[in-house]
């Protein structure tokens, strides 16, 4: 029978799981966290468990938050077990269980009052936050924080009673600099390019509706070092949670799985101190922004050249669109021709290399990971993983061909039936407008390219536009199978 997850039952979990060697007593937070996914509990969570197992930094445990409805749904999950969580690590040969357990609390999602005064503890040295690429209220033409979003005007001009993840972060430094207090550090721990300004952008632009001189104490005082975060990290469902109990003998009704390969490159700007991260992998650089580059164009845009073709095919699992001889091909001749040549260089890093560690990891057969979740939200991370990519090329004056049936196999995948006519589910925040825009694209491909919050002065450029309506037009008339290996052959 497998042993309930619980710190009373730590003691009788299965010899082949590892556990905490440090006692949940002997912790006192110091960073509280905005966004308890899976990726944060099989990324920054694991670097502190590691940390912990040392010895080390047991003043930085974590307090949870967010204000998402199913936020209230995690912290009840992860409550019900004393806040640990069992993570299986998987390379394609092994799996690897461990609990960690660096959550000591998680406050109530939503509860204003209670996240602030949290953020006015002088313990709580940073904040740190992953809540998706789509999280952050970016402008897609400008590349900058747009304080005209209703949920950000409305914490405009009710400071006092935030809703979002930034009104909180402000009403906490605002309370910090009142009293006295140094404030605390904030780190994103999400996949967007140059992380740290664009998370500075959205503080201070929200403090900049309600209090100037705040947001200028902001801008001047206030560290948002920039990260590179990288570990594939699927989905919990049934299966995960029957792995779990049946191969390792414990029941947690929210398990991590991830691949064994995780990264950490992280700017050390930390006024108010951190944990010493260095001594358990996290690699600490003056700049991370060609880490970012290469990370953000090579995988996840890598992750978007396989997701839609494979979606459209049918193709359940991410190691079974790998296994695909035409798709993995597709993803090699993309990121070859097209993609690598537009990062730049990366300090002692050879970027082909580097492809082909992605290529691997994306074949991993135990991760399990699908290719729905590889399609998903597409609005938020096509302009990030994919059209800055298309925009360096079309300036430096290079092909764009393969870039552009991405993106149209993003458009076919839109329109919401696969090749073999069934239904595609809502598969984005924004799905009603997108399977608008792809079925009037089929006659009309500027209606798709006219999403400024996607494609921005991309969508206008008459090189991308003519490649994109060509790549459209041949899915239409002659399959995803035909075009593809159109592409490969360099015929289309």
């Amino acid at each position: 029978m497998a042993v309930t997850l619980s710190l009373a039952d730590l003691g009788t979990l299965p010899e082949g799981v590892a556990r905490p060697s440090y006692d949940r007593e002997d912790l006192s937070p110091g960073i509280l966290h905005f966004g308890v996914g899976n990726f944060h509990r099989a990324h920054q969570a694991v670097y502190l468990d590691r940390l912990f197992r040392a010895g080390e930094g047991q003043d930085w445990a974590i307090v949870g938050a967010g204000v998402m409805p199913g936020d209230a749904v995690a912290r009840e999950t992860l409550a019900a077990q004393d806040f640990l969580t069992t993570v299986v690590e998987q390379s394609a040969e092994t799996s690897e269980a461990r609990v960690t357990g660096v959550m000591v609390d998680y406050l109530d999602p939503g509860d204003a009052g209670a996240i602030v005064a949290k953020l006015t503890d002088p313990a709580i040295r940073i904040a740190s936050l992953t809540i998706t690429e789509g999280g952050y209220f970016i402008d897609a033409e400008t590349g900058r924080f747009d304080p005209t979003h209703p949920a950000i005007a409305a914490d405009g001009q009710t400071p006092d009673a935030p809703k979002t993840v930034f009104g909180l972060l402000v009403a906490g430094l605002k309370a910090r600099r009142e009293s006295g207090q140094a404030p605390f550090t904030i780190m994103s721990c999400d996949n967007i390019p140059h992380n740290g300004a664009i998370t500075r952008n959205a503080v201070a632009g929200l403090a900049r509706l309600s209090d100037p001189q705040l947001a200028d104490w902001i801008e001047e005082s206030v560290a948002f070092p920039s990260g590179m975060v990288d570990r594939i990290t699927p989905a919990t469902g049934d299966r995960e949670r029957a792995i779990v109990r049946e191969t390792f003998g414990v029941a947690d009704n929210w398990p991590v799985f991830c691949e064994d390969f995780i990264q950490w490159v992280l700017e050390d700007d930390f006024p108010q101190g951190r944990p010493a991260l260095e001594t358990v992998g996290v690699q600490f650089v003056p700049d991370v922004a060609p880490f970012e580059t290469m990370k953000l164009r090579i995988l996840n845009g890598g992750h978007a050249v396989i997701a839609y073709p494979a979606g459209l095919l049918g193709i359940h699992f991410v190691h079974e669109a790998m296994e695909d001889e035409q798709i993995r091909a597709f993803l090699a001749k993309i990121t070859s021709d097209e993609i690598i040549p537009a990062v730049p260089p990366v300090p002692e890093t050879d970027l082909e290399t580097y492809a082909a560690t992605i290529e691997a990891r994306f074949a991993n057969p135990k991760i399990g990971d699908t290719v729905r979740r590889l399609c998903l939200d597409g609005s938020n991370r096509q302009p990030k993983f994919i059209v800055p990519t298309i925009a360096d090329r079309l300036n430096a004056g290079q092909g764009i061909t393969g870039l552009a049936l991405e993106s149209a196999l993003w458009c076919r995948y839109c329109a919401g039936t696969t090749e073999a006519g069934e239904t595609i589910e809502p598969n984005d925040p924004a799905w009603d407008r997108l399977v608008e825009r792809a079925e009037a694209a089929r006659s009309d491909p500027s209606a798709w390219l006219g999403m400024q919050d996607v494609y921005g002065a991309v969508g206008r450029d008459p090189t991308f536009a003519d490649a994109f309506a060509k790549c459209l037009e041949a899915l239409y008339a002659d399959g995803v199978r035909a075009t593809l290996a159109a592409y490969l052959e360099d015929r289309l």
